[in-house]
């Protein structure tokens, strides 16, 4: 009996593999996916990065906030599930919803990480009021480190640092081929200025609440979406805490009643819980206060999640 080639084997093996690669690309190149990139809160919890997700249409990905950590989560999934479009240099569309810190510490990252990966062409970025002067700052902030790299021995190109910036009001904010995206007003506390998306592609309706409380901006634009991405808090467990504690989380954020009260309205065919405030609840004693008062599908989302 002959002996096997190992040759032939390895080359075998790495067909296959190139080819599950391949078909894995396709499908996700044929479909609008979401990742969660961060599901934080402004408490740093290492399992957890900052606020962050991206829906990707034919291999292209709309970013939306940029907490910490976002471009290596980003990285992340873009060797976990072979997208392309969340490598670095790739990162070119970014929607803010509003300028809370651990929504934007990650932003001179996209910035800057982008550029230096090599980004071809300007970051677009749509926001509220007050996106471009943070980003003049930003950009001051480190021009000595643009001008080093733009103009020392690194030679790199100037257009990857560049950012087209688009203070947003509620309508339609952005549209190519692959998406239709309407920015529209939540309630954010005492921010004057929050937003929540509505992403509309061939074959799906995303939308991404931002930071908010229960409003009914909200619940007209999520209405039958195919995926409804919302931050929580536990009622149980912040019924636990101080008055004024209290006061200030139910001004500014939607707790698991709120919630089932939104997606029994909305009807989303997935609820996915992020900037999860669990207040010491657990996540099954979160997941309950919902699914008690909600009978639809409902995700406890995590960083590099894929929808």
């Amino acid at each position: 009996m002959p002996k096997p080639n190992k040759y032939l084997f390895l080359f075998l093996f790495a067909a296959l593999h190139g080819l599950y690669g391949y078909c894995q690309q396709k499908t996700h190149n044929s479909q609008t996916l979401v990742v969660l990139l961060g599901t934080g809160t402004p408490n740093p919890d290492p399992e957890r990065s900052g606020p962050a997700l991206a829906v990707i249409v034919n291999n292209t990905s709309y970013v939306v906030d940029c907490g910490p950590g976002v471009v290596r989560r980003c990285e992340a999934a873009a060797e976990k599930y072979g997208i392309q479009s969340l490598q670095p240099d790739e990162l070119k569309h970014l929607f803010i919803t509003h300028l809370h810190s651990d929504h934007t510490i990650g932003y001179p990252d996209f910035i800057l990480t982008g550029a230096v990966a090599g980004r071809n062409s300007p970051l677009q970025v749509y926001g509220p009021k007050g996106i471009a002067s943070m980003t003049d700052h930003l950009l001051k902030a480190y021009y000595e480190d643009i001008d080093i790299r733009v103009n020392g021995l690194e030679h790199e190109n100037p257009i990857g640092y560049k950012v087209d910036l688009h203070e947003i009001t509620a309508g339609i904010v952005y549209q190519d081929d692959n998406v239709t995206v309407k920015a529209f007003k939540v309630h954010h506390g005492s921010w004057p200025e929050a937003f929540g998306y509505r992403f509309k592609t061939k074959d799906r309706v995303i939308v991404v609440s931002g930071d908010c409380t229960y409003s009914e901006d909200l619940v007209k634009n999520a209405m039958d979406c195919d995926v409804l991405v919302h931050e929580v808090y536990s009622a149980e467990g912040l019924a636990r805490r101080q008055k004024g504690f209290r006061d200030y989380h139910s001004a500014f954020h939607t707790s698991t009643i709120q919630l089932a009260d939104i997606a029994n309205k909305t009807k989303p065919k997935l609820l996915v819980l992020t900037h999860q405030l669990t207040f010491g609840a657990s996540e099954e004693q979160l997941m309950h206060e919902i699914t008690n008062l909600y009978p639809g599908k409902v995700i406890y989302g995590n960083d590099l999640d894929i929808f």
